[in-house]
């Protein structure tokens, strides 16, 4: 069984979905530089157990339309996306299921509109109170002590053209860099003004254990194809998400959450706080399992498929049967 293709007027983007499979819906929501494809693995296992697992190119990437205005890539306005998806195959609630920027997405969508939310099963990126100031303030103050890649990708069409040179080449350092086969923090070392190729390591040739060529080149060739922009742009909109969230300051998620994360994931060592999870274990009142996937990293779900497949497919049995 292979996922079809098509393609959801969400009434602010043109959005390419994939779905494999029939049963409760199970929408999934990548980060960046990613694609639909890189749960293609998820939703093969989702599929064959009974679930309709559905994921959608989110705005900017691979063949969703890419809007021009930043603020087209806020997380309010991609939550219509998800609810339009939601309307659109007539369904009053998915679990969703989300990492990297898709996780905070969805995080949000759990405070915006939770009574369509069935449960979040998140992947490396934990629940965080809103900061007292915007995110783009701590950056800059970090990012005058050495590279940081979140200030680096501020500046519209600096970073677009410099990873658009060398597309494979950037993408291949990135998911080796963020993966975990090596330590992504060592990428500080790099002083301020460096370009984000020159501070990533040279990545080992495909085939990795946990990538083949074939899928690198089927995540290669939408970057090839539609660049870098609409996956920065969610990055330069996240000033606006924090202005956005102002009235949601002291909310937290209620939903049923499910939580997984890489022992090595880059995430929960240096972006997340001094103890992310007893943060969500004091925050959350739902918070049913917690997993380490040991010796993985960001791209989790791909380094240890049969780990999170497992882990996810036990969620899914618990919030669809209420076992």
């Amino acid at each position: 069984m292979e996922p079809t293709h098509r393609f959801v007027d969400t009434g602010g983007v043109r959005m390419h979905v994939a779905e494999q499979g029939r049963g409760h819906p199970v929408i999934f929501c990548h980060g960046f530089p990613h694609t639909w494809y890189v749960w293609h693995r998820q939703l093969a296992a989702a599929g064959a157990a009974g679930y309709r697992a559905i994921a959608p190119d989110l705005r900017g990437a691979g063949r969703t339309g890419a809007p021009e205005s930043i603020d087209d890539y806020t997380n309010e306005a991609v939550v219509g996306d998800l609810l339009a998806l939601l309307d659109d195959i007539d369904a009053d609630q998915a679990v969703f299921v989300g990492v990297d920027f898709g996780a905070a997405l969805l995080w949000e969508l759990a405070l915006r509109a939770p009574e369509r939310v069935r449960g979040l099963v998140i992947l490396n990126n934990p629940f965080a109170p809103r900061a007292p100031k915007p995110p783009g303030y701590y950056w800059g103050k970090m990012a005058e002590r050495h590279f940081l890649h979140l200030q680096y990708f501020q500046e519209p069409g600096v970073a677009d053209a410099h990873l658009a040179e060398r597309p494979r080449e950037f993408l291949s350092r990135v998911y080796y860099a963020l993966s975990g086969d090596f330590h992504y923090l060592d990428v500080w070392k790099n002083p301020p003004g460096t370009r984000y190729i020159d501070a990533l390591p040279v990545a080992p040739d495909l085939p990795w254990p946990w990538l083949s060529q074939d899928e690198f080149d089927t995540l290669a060739a939408d970057f090839e194809s539609v660049g870098f922009t609409g996956g920065l742009n969610w990055y330069r909109a996240i000033d606006r998400n924090w202005e956005l969230t102002a009235h949601y300051a002291e909310a937290v998620p209620t939903v049923p959450v499910y939580f997984v994360y890489g022992e090595n994931d880059p995430d929960m060592e240096g972006f997340s706080g001094r103890d992310p999870l007893d943060t969500m274990r004091a925050l959350l009142p739902d918070l049913r399992a917690v997993q380490r996937v040991p010796g993985a990293g960001h791209l989790v779900q791909l380094e240890a498929t049969e780990a999170v497949n497992g882990f996810l497919l036990g969620a899914l049995g618990e919030l669809t049967t209420g076992k």
